[in-house]
C-alpha cells in the first residue's frame, strides 16, 4: 500500500514542494480576544491565556482551520500545525503544559482534515501536514545566568521527554512530517531527535523527521555559537527527510548561508524565511511580489527542494513563491561527506590530506596532574586555562576524563562540560567524552551541542553490550573510539589487535549500521622500556596492526593515547617528548589518523638530538637486547627540562587601558584583577575605571559583536569578564561611597517583558548601571506588566528600564507603557533590545505613556548618560533634555507620516521632468582610439596594483575592510597571515606565467532618446 510518506518522498524528488507561510502573522488579523483563547474549555483559567495561539486548536479549531485552508487555496503543498509552543517547557508558562498530547493530537487532526479535503479535490496532486515543533524558551547550550555560566535552565532529558509528548500527539493525528524548527540550540535539536526517534522505534510510527535551523545575528551563527556547517555536521546522524533554514533573516540574509547548506546536506532542503527583516516597529514589509524575486533566484541557484515562509509571510507570500518555483527542478542533493567530520562550534573534517589529529590529553585526571587537583579541589575556572592552553597549542579536540576516585566523577564531567561549552574559545572544538564508565559517557553526551567523539567502547562484555552502546552513541550523533578489548582481554599482538578491530567494524556496520568514517580504533598503545621483555615489541605491534587495520577496515580512522608508550619514563620530559616524536612519525606513516597527546609538548621529529633519537627508536623496534639500559643510561645525562609552552603575551607590554580591552574582547580573566588594579592606581576615584577603559573596552565589543566579528558566546563571555573587573573594584566604590558620596544616584528598576525570556543584554546593562552607582531592581526575565509595576512602586524606583528581544516584547512594551498612563505612573521609562528602535519607541512606546519620558537606550554605554540625564539635580538641564527627546520624536513622527502618505507621480509626467542638459555650450571630446581593440597578454604586474582586496578577505569569511582589516584586534592576525600567503602565490602567478591576461575594449559615440540609450557602431 502507498502510504502518505511514500508519496512525500517520491513528491520531492518530482519538484519543488511549497510549505504554507506564518500561523501567527494570519491569527493577528483575526483580532482575537482573550475570551477566543479561553472558548469554554478555559474559561475558568486562574491567568491569562491570550497569545497562547496553540490553544486556539481547541478553543477555535475553525479560526486555525481557516488559516489552513487559505494556504492551500494559495498553492501549498504542506501545512505546519498549529504547535510552535506546544511541548511542555513553553505551556508552563500558561500553567497548560498537562493538555500538551490534546493540543497536538487536536492540531495535527484540524490540518489533517483540511489536507485531506483538498487532496480529495485533486488526487494527482497530494497534500501534507508537517507538525511543528518550536525550539522552547529554554537553551541546554547556554546559561541564563550570566553570573554563572555552568548553569543550565533545562536538561537534555526534560527536552527530550517533552519533545516525544509532542511528537505523540502529532503522530496520533495524523501528520506526515515532524519539523523542529527555528532551532537556535543544536543541543535542544538533538535532545529532539533524540526523544523522536526513540518514540518512533517504540511505536513502529511511519512518519518523516525534519529539522530547520536559524541564524539569529551578523556573524552568521546560531545563537549558541555554531557555523552552519557545524550544525549540519552536529545533526547528520539522525534519519533526516529534509534540513534547511527558517526565521530571524528575510531572503536576502538568508542566501550565502542556504548556499552553504546546499552544498553539504546530502538532504532535501527546505527554506522558509520571513518577509523581510522587521522593521521599526516589528512588522514585516517584504512584499509578495519581492520575495517572489527573492525565491526564484534561489530556485534557479539550485538551492532548495522545499520552499515556504516564515514570520510576516501570508497566502500573498505563499501564492508568489509557488508561481516562481512552479516550472524549476528540484536542488540535486549531494552524496553524503565520505570523510571523519566532527564539530563543537565550528566544524572540523579529517581529509586524506589532514595528516595528523592532535587530541589534548591535558583535560583529564588521569593524565594531568596538574588539572587532576584543580577539579579536586573544584577550581574549575583555573581548570578551563589548561583546556584553553591545549587549544592555543594546536590541539583540534579536547578529551575530558573524569574518572579518578574521589571525585563524583559523572556530575563533575557535566559541570565541567557545561562551563567548557560557555567558552567560545574552547568551545568551537569537538570534545572527546572519555570514561571507562557509560552513565558518565551518556550524561556527557547530553552537555555536548556539536559532534564529539566516544572514547570509548568496547567488547570486553559481550557483543550485545557493545552493540547497545554503539547504536546509543549513533543516537546520540557522536563518533566512537573502539578499544581492541574483547571478552578475553586487551589485545597485544598484532593478530588480537586486527581480528578484534575487524570484527567490531562488521558489527558496527552491518548491525548498527554505523558509517565508516565515524568509527575510530585504538589498538591500544602500551609503554616500552619497561625492563620487562615481553613489551619490547609493543610499539611494533600497534603501528604494523595499524597498517592492517586501515587495509581491512575502510574508512575507518586510527587514534592512541601516545603518552602511554613512555610512561616508562615519565618524569623525563626530554625523553618523553622524543619517545612521542620518533613514534608519531612512525605510526602516522602507517596510518594512524589521530591521537590523544600534550598538544603544547609535541618535539619536531627532525629536532630531536640525533642521539636521542637513535637511541629511542633502538627501543621503539626493539633493535638489541640492550636498547631499554642504553636509553635509560643516556636519559640520566640529558636535562629533563622537555619544550617549554610559549604563549603570545606581546599584548602585556600595552597600556592598562589596551589590556583591560584586550581583556574585556577576548573574554581573559587571567590578568583582570592586575589590570583592574593598576588602572585603579592610575585614576582619582575607582567609579573613573569603570566610566574609562571598561565601558571603551565594552563598547569595542558591541561594535564587533554588531559587525558580526563577536558572536554571542563571546560577548556572554565578555560581559563576564566585566563583571569581575567590577567585583574587585567594588569595595573600593563602597569606600569611595563612604568618603564622598555615600549614597546611591537612584534606584532603576530593570526587566524583561512578559513572553521574552532572553536577558544578557539587560544583564550588561545592569551591571554598567549598578557600576555607576546606581540602585539595580532586576526583575528577570517573562515578567508580566503588573509585576513591574507593583514592584517598581514597593521598591519606591526612581526609573524603569524594559528590554526584550523577539519582536512580540515590542507589543508587550506598548503594553506596559499604556499601563503606566492608566496608574498614574511619571517615572521615566527607559526602552532597549535587540528588536527595539527609537522610531518604534516615538510611534508606539511613548505616546501611550505622556505623564513621564520614555527614552530609548541603544546600547550599555548610553544607559549611564541617560539615567543621569533622567535624574539629574539641575532641573533646567533635565528639562532642556526631555524637551529635545520629545521634540525628536514628534519630528520622528511627522517625518514618518508624511513617508506613509508620499504619492508618485505617473511615468509621463515623470519623464516630462527629466532633466534637459544644455550641450549647446560643451563639445565632448572625442577619444584618441574608437571602435573595437584586443589587449593581449596585459602586464600582470600592472594588473595586480587594482585588486580589491576586501571581497577576497569576506570569501573567507574575515569581515573587515581593506587595508584596515589587517589590524583588527580580532581577525587582524589571521588576515595578515592569509594576505600574505596571497602575496606570495601571486608573486608565483606572475613569475611563472601561470595566467594570462586578455581584454576586449569598444568605444563608441552614443545619445539618449528618452529612457534609452543609443550606441551608434
Amino acid at each position: 500500500m502507498t502510504t502518505r510518506t511514500s508519496l512525500l518522498k517520491q513528491a520531492v524528488k518530482d519538484r519543488i514542494l511549497v510549505l504554507d507561510g506564518a500561523m501567527g502573522t494570519m491569527l493577528q488579523r483575526y483580532k482575537l480576544t482573550e475570551a477566543d483563547y479561553r472558548g469554554e474549555a478555559f474559561a475558568t483559567w486562574p491567568s491569562d491565556l491570550k497569545g497562547n495561539h496553540d490553544l486556539l486548536n481547541i478553543t477555535r479549531p475553525d479560526v486555525v482551520a481557516e488559516v489552513h485552508r487559505d494556504y492551500f487555496l494559495a498553492g501549498a503543498d504542506i501545512v505546519e500545525t498549529n504547535t510552535f509552543n506546544a511541548n511542555a517547557i513553553s505551556q508552563a508558562d500558561y500553567g497548560t503544559q498537562s493538555y500538551v498530547y490534546e493540543i497536538n493530537l487536536a492540531a495535527a487532526r484540524l490540518a489533517r482534515k483540511v489536507a485531506d479535503e483538498f487532496t480529495a479535490a485533486e488526487p494527482t496532486k497530494p497534500r501534507f501536514v508537517a507538525g511543528s515543533m518550536g525550539p522552547t524558551n529554554r537553551t541546554a547550550s547556554m546559561s541564563p545566568d550570566v553570573n554563572r555560566p555552568g548553569f543550565r535552565a533545562t536538561t537534555f532529558k526534560e527536552l527530550a521527554d517533552a519533545y516525544a509528548e509532542q511528537a505523540r500527539g502529532l503522530i496520533d493525528g495524523g501528520v506526515d512530517l515532524l519539523l523542529i524548527e527555528t532551532v537556535f540550540d543544536t543541543l535542544n535539536c538533538k535532545a529532539a531527535l533524540f526523544g523522536i526517534t526513540t518514540l518512533i522505534e517504540e511505536t513502529n510510527a511511519d512518519v518523516l523527521i525534519g529539522v530547520s535551523g536559524t541564524i539569529t545575528d551578523a556573524s552568521g551563527r546560531t545563537l549558541s555559537g555554531q557555523t552552519i556547517e557545524a550544525f549540519w555536521i552536529s545533526i547528520s546522524h539522525a534519519p533526516l527527510f529534509c534540513v534547511g533554514i527558517n526565521c530571524a533573516l528575510g531572503a536576502a540574509e538568508m542566501r550565502p548561508y542556504i548556499e552553504s547548506l546546499s552544498q553539504i546536506a546530502n538532504v532535501p532542503l527546505i527554506v522558509f524565511p520571513n518577509a523581510g527583516l522587521p522593521n521599526e516597529l516589528g512588522g514585516y514589509d517584504q512584499t509578495a511580489e519581492v520575495m517572489k524575486g527573492l525565491m526564484l533566484e534561489f530556485g534557479k541557484s539550485g538551492f532548495f527542494n522545499i520552499a515556504g515562509g516564515c514570520c510576516g509571510t501570508t497566502p500573498d507570500h505563499i501564492r508568489a513563491i509557488a508561481n516562481a518555483v512552479v516550472d524549476l527542478p528540484p536542488r540535486v542533493i549531494p552524496p553524503a561527506n565520505p570523510y571523519t567530520q566532527l564539530s563543537g562550534m565550528e566544524p572540523l573534517t579529517i581529509r586524506p590530506e589532514s595528516n595528523f589529529v592532535n587530541i589534548g590529553e591535558r583535560t583529564n585526571v588521569t593524565g594531568s596532574a596538574k588539572f587532576a587537583k584543580l577539579i579536586r579541589d573544584g577550581k574549575y575556572q583555573e581548570a578551563l586555562s589548561v583546556a584553553l592552553q591545549q587549544v592555543e597549542s594546536g590541539a583540534q579536540v579536547l578529551d575530558i576524563n573524569m574518572d579518578e576516585g574521589l571525585l563524583d566523577s559523572k556530575q563533575v564531567m557535566v559541570e565541567f562540560l557545561h562551563l567548557m561549552g560557555s567558552e567560545p574559545d574552547i568551545a568551537k572544538l569537538p570534545f572527546m567524552i572519555d570514561s571507562s564508565k557509560w552513565d558518565i559517557i551518556e550524561a556527557g553526551l547530553q552537555c555536548v551541542q556539536g559532534k564529539c567523539i566516544v572514547n570509548s567502547i568496547s567488547m570486553k562484555e559481550g557483543e550485545a553490550a557493545f552493540i547497545h552502546h554503539a547504536r546509543l552513541v549513533r543516537k546520540y550523533g557522536a563518533a566512537v573510539v573502539v578499544m581492541a578489548f574483547d571478552e578475553d582481554g586487551q589485545a597485544d599482538t598484532i593478530e588480537r589487535k586486527v581480528s578484534i578491530c575487524v570484527r567490531a567494524y562488521k558489527l558496527l556496520t552491518e548491525d548498527v549500521g554505523f558509517p565508516p568514517q565515524d568509527i575510530i580504533f585504538d589498538p591500544n598503545i602500551f609503554a616500552v622500556g619497561t625492563g620487562i621483555v615481553e613489551h619490547n615489541e609493543y610499539a611494533i605491534n600497534f603501528i604494523e596492526a595499524t597498517r592492517m587495520i586501515k587495509s581491512l577496515c575502510p574508512g575507518a580512522k586510527i587514534s592512541g593515547g601516545v603518552s602511554n608508550i613512555s610512561f616508562s619514563y615519565r618524569g623525563n620530559n626530554a625523553v618523553r617528548e622524543a619517545m612521542h616524536a620518533s613514534f608519531l612519525y612512525h605510526a602516522i606513516k602507517a596510518g594512524m589518523d589521530m591521537g590523544i597527546v600534550n598538544a603544547g609538548m609535541i618535539e619536531v621529529y627532525e629536532e630531536v638530538e640525533p642521539e636521542l633519537l637513535k637511541k629511542v627508536e633502538d627501543v621503539l623496534f626493539n633493535r638489541h637486547p640492550d636498547a631499554t639500559e642504553a636509553l635509560t643510561n643516556y636519559a640520566e645525562e640529558v636535562k629533563s627540562i622537555g619544550k617549554v609552552i610559549q604563549r603570545e603575551q606581546a599584548w602585556r607590554e600595552e597600556s592598562v587601558q589596551e589590556r583591560l580591552k584586550h581583556s574585556l574582547v577576548r573574554g581573559i580573566t587571567e590578568y583582570i584583577e592586575i589590570d583592574t588594579e593598576e588602572a585603579r592606581l592610575q585614576y582619582e576615584r575607582p567609579l573613573e575605571v569603570i566610566e574609562g577603559p571598561l565601558m571603551d573596552g565594552m563598547n569595542v565589543v558591541g561594535e564587533l559583536f554588531g559587525q558580526g566579528k563577536m558572536f554571542l558566546p563571546q560577548v556572554v563571555k565578555s560581559a563576564r569578564v566585566m563583571k569581575t573587573a567590577v567585583a574587585y573594584l567594588t569595595p573600593f566604590l563602597e569606600a569611595d561611597k563612604r568618603v564622598g558620596d555615600a549614597t546611591a544616584k537612584g534606584k532603576i528598576l530593570m526587566a524583561t517583558v512578559k513572553g521574552d525570556v532572553h536577558d544578557i543584554g539587560k544583564n550588561i546593562v545592569g551591571v554598567v548601571l549598578a557600576c555607576n552607582n546606581y540602585d539595580i531592581v532586576d526583575l528577570g526575565v517573562m515578567v508580566p506588566a503588573e509585576k513591574i509595576l507593583r514592584i517598581a512602586r514597593e521598591e519606591n524606583v526612581d526609573i524603569i528600564g524594559l528590554s526584550g528581544l523577539i519582536t512580540p516584547s515590542l507589543d508587550e512594551m506598548v503594553h506596559v507603557a499604556a499601563e503606566m498612563e492608566r496608574e498614574g505612573f511619571v517615572l521615566p521609562l527607559m526602552i532597549g533590545g535587540a528588536t527595539t528602535s527609537r522610531l518604534h519607541t516615538a510611534l508606539r512606546i511613548e505616546p501611550k505613556y505622556n505623564k513621564g519620558p520614555v527614552v530609548h537606550v541603544l546600547d550599555a554605554s548610553k544607559a549611564v548618560g541617560v539615567a543621569s540625564q533622567f535624574l539629574s539635580d539641575d532641573k533646567v538641564k533635565r528639562a532642556a533634555y526631555l524637551a529635545e527627546i520629545k521634540a525628536n520624536y514628534e519630528q520622528m513622527r511627522i517625518a514618518r507620516e508624511g513617508k506613509n502618505t508620499k504619492r508618485f507621480i505617473s511615468l509621463e509626467a515623470a519623464r516630462a521632468n527629466r532633466y534637459q542638459p544644455d550641450w549647446s555650450s560643451y563639445d565632448p571630446p572625442v577619444p584618441n582610439k574608437t571602435g573595437v581593440w584586443a589587449l593581449k597578454d596585459y602586464d600582470l604586474s600592472e594588473l595586480r596594483k587594482y585588486i580589491d582586496w576586501t571581497p577576497f578577505f569576506s570569501s573567507w569569511q574575515l569581515a573587515g575592510k581593506y587595508p584596515e582589516i589587517l589590524k583588527d584586534p580580532i581577525v587582524g592576525h589571521e588576515a595578515k597571515k592569509l594576505f600574505d600567503d596571497a602575496q606570495s602565490i601571486l608573486d608565483k602567478i606572475i613569475a611563472g606565467k601561470w595566467i594570462v591576461a586578455n581584454a576586449v575594449v569598444g568605444l563608441f559615440p552614443a545619445h539618449s532618446d528618452m529612457d534609452d540609450i543609443i550606441i551608434l557602431c
